[in-house]
């Protein structure tokens, strides 16, 4: 079997909290709705184990795990703005940096007023 990678065996503190406050959003939101982990895993076609992996923000549990249990309690719209490269100003900057700079042609201009 493969070793778990780095990021999942030991993430980056920024990781490890976002995942931690995902899966708390995620029980919190199904605690509202009054469902059981059976209720959302059965939602979600997965088992208890793994809704409970999610929501302890596991790093080893895949990302459709995540997005499955948003799209079972109908927040997976949520996430059309996450990594929107709209948003990406440090990408927009790089990509402008990048770009090729035109200048004009001596000759263009006509000095005839």
């Amino acid at each position: 079997m493969a070793q778990p990678s780095p990021i999942v065996q030991q993430p980056p503190a920024a990781v490890e909290q976002a995942l931690t406050r995902l899966g708390r959003d995620i029980r919190t939101a199904r605690l509202r709705r009054n469902w059981r982990l059976d209720d959302l895993a059965a939602r979600m076609g997965v088992s208890r184990f793994t809704v409970a992996d999610v929501e302890k923000g596991k790093p080893g549990t895949s990302a459709a795990a995540y997005l499955g249990a948003l799209w079972a309690l109908g927040l997976l719209d949520q996430l059309s703005t996450v990594a929107d490269p709209d948003h990406d100003s440090v990408g927009k900057t790089l990509e402008a940096a990048r770009a090729p700079r035109v200048a004009r042609r001596a000759g263009l201009l006509d000095d005839d007023f």
